[in-house]
């Protein structure tokens, strides 16, 4: 009998009350809970899932698992993991690897133990699941039909691995879909990244200036709130096309070196190495507060203001001050991590229902077509179907009440002669 690993048993309830939450703010989750109930689309398949665990995974988890499936868990950031939610989901009988905090021994071993147990399914958020499956485990990857990628960051790991002939079964690429990246990166991030800063720092956005490092679909969302807030919004950027976009938009767009000096809050959304360094954080006025939205908590290099600090001390519950030589005192939350969700709950519920629908039916779409999915090195990374998209759109439209039109016969020779 597989054993879990998570912090402490009893914490259950409080993670049930969690969960019971977003049951109620996740319809879409809910439509497919009880079709998946009924066709069982999942039977006899093991599914290893590495996402930020906390309440809205856990009820992609419970879908998932009403569909047939034997779900294996892990969390996909040491920080995002809440031990209610482990617990709540280990006390309905699935089997979770996770803890809050876990150091990169403990963080391994739980990537580890989901794939030990030869999954048929992988939905990563990040990369590692894959990653880890075809460094360590090459043994077991005959054995999966597929997997599906949450974010930006992975993505941009299973384009390298592809590329390079290395990705040896098919990836769907959920964070690609319009119902994902629109909205979840969008309006998902952009509000949650305010939350996670707000209610660690308790300090007012309106009237200070914000440097958003990244003018992607998060960089957008992220800018978009704060201007929304009061904030004055400087932009940083390395694609000229997403500058210009940015400049339109009302931003001013200028290099990190220059907004350093200007900033009060920093947020690097690039999903890139070394955006603030050593080269900059000097340059900071005392006080500005730097934070990450990125995947992985190396954008804002915490190892360099370590290094030039002369003093470091625990200023708030989740906030770290480092003190220059100069005098000046630069804050870092969440140590760099997503702060969103270190620092936060992660997007909103209405937010992750989308994008867990794109998910679980992107999963579905692996075990329906697990014979016909073809294995040609180089080729295996797949678009969500555009049939998927349209039905998570179509199901978000009805539970708001709102309907379309529809092209007619005529109208749609008139388009695609058809």
């Amino acid at each position: 009998m597989i054993k879990s690993e998570i912090r402490d048993p009893e914490l259950w309830e409080s993670g049930e009350l969690k969960i019971n939450w977003v049951r109620h703010h996740m319809p879409l989750l809910g439509g497919l809970d009880k079709e998946f109930i009924d066709t069982k689309p999942f039977s006899g398949l093991k599914v290893a899932l590495s996402v930020h665990l906390e309440a809205k995974t856990a009820r992609l988890c419970e879908v998932l698992s009403h569909g047939g499936a034997e779900m294996f868990i892990t969390g996909s950031n040491p920080l995002s993991t809440q031990d209610d939610v482990a617990a709540a989901l280990v006390h309905e009988g699935l089997n979770v690897f996770a803890v809050h905090g876990a150091t990169p021994e403990e963080y391994d071993r739980g990537i580890r133990r989901v794939i030990e147990a030869g999954p048929n399914i992988i939905i990563d958020d990040g990369g590692d699941l894959v990653s880890m499956i075809h460094e360590n485990y090459p043994e077991l990857i005959q054995e999966v039909i597929g997997g599906c990628e949450e974010t930006t960051t992975g993505i941009l790991r299973l384009e390298s691995m592809n590329r390079d002939s290395k990705l040896l079964f098919p990836m769907m690429l959920v964070n690609d879909a319009a119902c994902k990246h629109f909205f979840d990166n969008r309006y998902g991030t952009g509000q949650s990244v305010w939350d996670g800063i707000d209610r660690t720092t308790n300090l007012i956005v309106a009237g200070k200036d914000v440097v958003v490092a990244g003018y992607g679909w998060c960089g957008k969302g992220v800018a978009m709130r704060a201007k929304g807030l009061g904030a004055r919004v400087i932009v940083t950027e390395v694609d000229p096309i997403k500058a210009m976009e940015a400049v339109m938009d009302g931003f001013r767009v200028m290099t990190m070196r220059e907004a350093a000096a200007i900033g009060d809050i920093f947020i690097t959304v690039t999903g890139c190495e070394d955006v603030i360094t050593k080269e900059h954080f000097p340059l900071m006025k005392d006080g500005a507060i730097c934070c990450n939205a990125g995947h992985f908590d190396c954008e804002v290099s915490v190892r360099d203001l370590k290094e030039i600090a002369v003093g470091e001390k625990l200023a708030r519950q989740n906030i770290q001050e480092y003190t220059l030589g100069n005098g000046c005192r630069i804050y870092v939350i969440a140590e760099g991590r997503l702060v969103n969700l270190a620092a936060g709950d992660g997007h909103p519920a209405e937010i992750m229902d989308m994008s867990f629908a794109i998910q679980a039916l992107s999963a579905k779409f692996l075990a329906d077509n697990r014979n016909t999915l073809p294995r040609v090195p180089g080729s295996m990374l797949h678009n969500v179907p555009a049939e998927i998209d349209k039905e998570v759109a179509f199901r978000k439209l009805s539970d708001w009440g709102v309907e379309i039109d529809l092209l007619t016969e005529k109208q749609r020779v008139y388009l695609y002669g058809e």
